[in-house]
């Protein structure tokens, strides 16, 4: 186990540690978050938003006298990533909207992430500037060109200090690949590659080649009238190269293995529960399509989350999960307005933690969920400005269904559907989480520490 991270025990007690963002009065759609995401040592975290921003937070030094207080993130460069765009063929509009954020594992003094939105990657490189050079020959300080008449003796250039600068510089467009919008993006654990996956296919990219990709999965039928089923979200494997898998609105998830053919249009192992006839409903097909899936950092489970639950499915086991968690049953009676305000469409992301005894995901009501894989325990807790005093312990929150009300408890029919938790993130080695509401991160981190 990974030291730092425990079990989620009655005694695992989160606090508020930072909130990010504009109190929500004066909210604009462009400042909703759209992505999280911690990168591989959790010294930075990153947030894309519907305006097409990226903001990058730093984890402080631990100071000397406050031993017990870790660094908090601090903003440490924001960029635009995408503008708004238009398809003149197709008279459509292009949204800004960052869809998904992934790091590059650290090579040098740069970071390096990519972002995407419906339609177009990019490659960013990330860098700190705290010296310039001075003493120019063909230029004057001020960068314009000298007569070379009047240039009668060389300097040697110098580098003299300057205030710290952080650049965000765009290093590769991967554009023109997708006809459909880009639900995905995974980096190849060969860190040469990557995928990037729309409704209908899959494309593979070498980070060195922007003007061509290779397709490795393609289910567009001949006749569109067949579709039966769109493609949801895709991961790479997270220690084999050529193994990946991808999830369908038909909850069903195929993982494919490359070495097998070019193209992977034959899966190597189907992953799909029976339906359970008793439960069927008009809503049933809605609510089995997966919105995410994730591999275990250990690479042995796939985690998969649908509309009410969250299954972790063990890679030697194709017929059925091997864990299944209730997400938030008690919306089973709702579903019908659900679907009429078509919230029943939202696309709730899970985690795993560190070391993947522990599952993250989100809910209504600005609530989200933990479970915890050893113990089975299970605890709803809520992002909120109320509760946002430093070090304030998180109080688990209870939804109660029909009959008496607890003090404590908050009843399903006063819960608030435009609140909802869609994007959360957990740092790769230590119980702080990254929780995107509407438009503010909330950092929650555990007492312990």
């Amino acid at each position: 186990m990974i030291p730092g991270i425990g079990t989620l025990t009655q005694d695992t007690l989160w606090c508020f540690s930072q909130v990010k963002g504009t109190i929500e009065i004066g909210t604009t759609e462009a400042d909703i978050i759209s992505t999280v995401e911690f990168n591989h040592t959790g010294e930075l975290l990153a947030t894309g938003d519907k305006g097409g921003r990226v903001v990058i937070f730093q984890r402080e030094q631990e100071s000397k006298n406050q031993v017990h207080r870790r660094g908090e993130y601090n903003v440490y460069s924001t960029f635009q990533s995408h503008e708004p765009e238009f398809d003149y063929l197709k008279s459509l509009e292009i949204e800004e909207k960052i869809n998904k954020i992934r790091w590059l594992p650290q090579q040098n003094a740069a970071y390096f992430l990519l972002s995407t939105n419906d339609k177009t990657v990019k490659l960013w490189k990330v860098s700190e500037r705290d010296k310039r050079p001075e003493g120019y020959n063909l230029k004057d300080e001020e960068g314009r060109l000298r007569d070379p008449a009047t240039i009668t003796t060389l300097r040697v250039p110098v580098l003299r200090p300057m205030d710290l600068m952080v650049e965000a510089t765009p290093r590769r467009v991967f554009a023109n690949a997708h006809t459909y919008h880009i639900n995905s993006i995974s980096v190849n654990s060969d860190y040469e590659t990557y995928m990037s996956a729309d409704d209908l296919r899959i494309n593979l990219w070498n980070f060195e080649i922007t003007n061509q990709s290779f397709n490795i999965v393609d289910i567009k039928p001949a006749n569109m009238e067949e579709l039966t089923e769109v493609i949801t979200a895709a991961e790479f494997h997270p220690h084999h190269c050529n193994t990946f898998v991808y999830s369908s609105s038909k909850g069903t998830i195929r993982l494919c293995d490359m070495r097998a053919s070019a193209l992977c249009d034959r899966h190597t192992k189907f992953f799909e529960e029976p339906e359970d006839p008793s439960n069927r409903s008009f809503f049933s097909e809605i609510i089995s399509s997966i919105s995410d899936v994730k591999f275990s950092h250990s690479g042995r489970y796939i985690m998969t989350r649908d509309y009410l639950t969250v299954k972790v499915w063990d890679l030697n086991m194709e017929n059925r999960p091997i864990e299944t968690y209730q997400v938030h049953d008690y919306l089973r009676s709702k579903l019908c307005s659900l679907y009429e305000n078509d919230c029943i469409f939202d696309k709730f992301e899970c985690v795993w933690n560190g070391s993947d005894s522990v599952i993250m995901t989100g809910s209504y009501n600005n609530f989200f969920r933990m479970f915890d894989r050893n113990t089975k325990r299970d605890v709803t807790l809520e992002a909120s400005r109320e509760n946002s005093k430093p070090r304030a312990i998180l109080k688990p929150r209870k939804v109660c269904v029909g009959g008496k009300r607890r003090k404590d408890e908050i009843s399903v029919d006063s819960l608030d559907f435009s609140k909802k938790i869609l994007h959360t993130a957990w740092h790769p080695s230590e119980n702080i989480i990254a929780v995107a509401a509407t438009n503010n991160l909330y950092i929650f981190q555990d007492k312990v520490n």
